[in-house]
């Protein structure tokens, strides 16, 4: 198989020389690195080559770097049936750039571009749909981002006085506890509160 893809590594950068494709192996996986200005020409270039033949988008995931200043990865993972291959193609963004979508090659894009945009911010131009699909309508900000802070900005509840969801300021009742993480399985000399069969000693 890493002949096979190497070969296909060998034949993507020399096709498509003019388009700064550059192709590397990580744990014996292919990855493709890619500008976004010319993602759709390299995508089509896959889907339609005979030699290539990734012809089904599997996945559209997102990675955040806040310290990049293009702090977006988007990585398409493609297979090919025909020739029993996978590759991922990656490209790096920023919170502002958007990403050209391949709805009109891949109609599965449609929805992964819209689970990257609701969980990252990352923008898809031509994506007729892109509005969020994993969170509700109106919540605030992108929660896998590794700026967003754990508890949220607001949370929603059923008000029993209103009879209505609601939504709120997070509201923590409870302070930082010092967790103890140990179990009687890890080699506690104690019971913890609650667990009767607790050996000790």
């Amino acid at each position: 198989m890493a002949d096979r893809l190497q070969k296909v590594c060998d034949y993507v950068q020399e096709q498509l020389h003019d388009k700064d494709v550059h192709g590397y192996f990580v744990h014996g996986e292919l990855i493709l690195d890619v500008r976004p200005e010319f993602l759709v020409d390299v995508m089509a270039f896959l889907h339609d080559d005979p030699k290539c033949k990734f012809m089904m988008l599997v996945d559209i995931a997102g990675v955040d770097f806040p310290a990049r200043p293009q702090r977006f990865d988007v990585v398409y993972q493609l297979l090919s049936h025909t020739h029993n291959m996978r590759i991922r193609v990656k490209l790096m963004t920023d919170e502002e750039t958007p990403v050209p979508s391949l709805v009109a090659l891949f109609p599965a894009a449609g929805w992964y571009e819209r689970e990257v945009w609701d969980m990252y911010g990352v923008l898809f131009a031509g994506n007729p749909d892109l509005r969020r699909i994993l969170t509700d309508y109106g919540f605030d900000g992108h929660p896998l981002r590794k700026d967003f802070p754990l508890t949220g900005y607001v949370e929603l509840r059923y008000n029993p006085e209103k009879k209505a969801v609601v939504y709120e300021p997070v509201n923590l009742p409870q302070a930082y506890r010092d967790f103890d993480y140990m179990s009687p399985w890890e080699g506690a000399r104690y019971a913890l509160p609650g667990d009767e069969k607790a050996k000790v000693g």
